[in-house]
């Protein structure tokens, strides 16, 4: 009875991603920005915040999960892409397109690196990503306002620097650490690494 509910408990995050994914995925059938359409949108986000909250308060937190994560990520991304980049692209000035165009070239850039260096997928989840995710995730909220540009450039400089960010990581670490949260933080592991160099020198 304990073991299944330590099992239930344990893989309660990543049913709320798998959720995630499927909720995100209904979106490509729905109206972009009618009233279904940003409900479904709304809750797919709170389910966004509940998976980690989670993991992290019912120390559950996983590879699997974070795998979970990143493909809830990539696929909100391409619906985005998909479902809300025609309505941009009649709303939003033409030059912000060359910005977001770069980032999606660094972007690939990071992952190759990632993919070459640890022989498998990595995304980072730092801080400035997750503030890029937030930001990007209230577009569908304000596309239609007055506000719709300002808003979206400064949505294009947070994302920016979280892509520089992680492209700075993955060329200046020794390994994967995907509990990294910025910049700033290096693993215990590559802390070690770096002060044992230090001494054969």
């Amino acid at each position: 009875m304990e073991k299944d509910l330590f099992l239930a408990n344990k893989n309660l995050p990543n049913c709320i991603s798998a959720v995630r994914i499927l909720g995100t995925a209904s979106l490509l059938f729905i109206e972009p920005l009618s009233e279904p359409f940003l409900i479904v949108y709304t809750l797919s986000g709170i389910t966004d915040v509940l998976d980690g909250f989670i993991a992290r308060k019912m120390k559950t937190t996983s590879e699997l999960g974070a795998k979970l994560d990143s493909i809830a990520d990539l696929l909100f991304y391409a619906v985005m892409l998909i479902r809300i980049f025609p309505v941009m692209w009649e709303v939003l000035p033409k030059k912000i397109w060359i910005a977001v165009g770069t980032m999606i070239v660094i972007r690939l850039f990071s992952y190759g690196t990632a993919a070459k260096k640890y022989h498998r997928f990595a995304s980072q989840h730092t801080y400035l990503n997750k503030a890029s995710g937030l930001s990007v995730f209230f577009v569908p909220y304000a596309i239609t306002g007055a506000a719709a540009a300002p808003y979206c450039w400064t949505v294009c400089a947070v994302a920016m620097t979280a892509t520089i960010e992680e492209f700075i990581i993955h060329l200046t670490s020794a390994e994967y650490n995907p509990a990294r949260k910025t910049l700033l933080f290096r693993s215990q592991a590559e802390t070690q690494m770096k002060k044992a160099a230090g001494e054969d020198n």
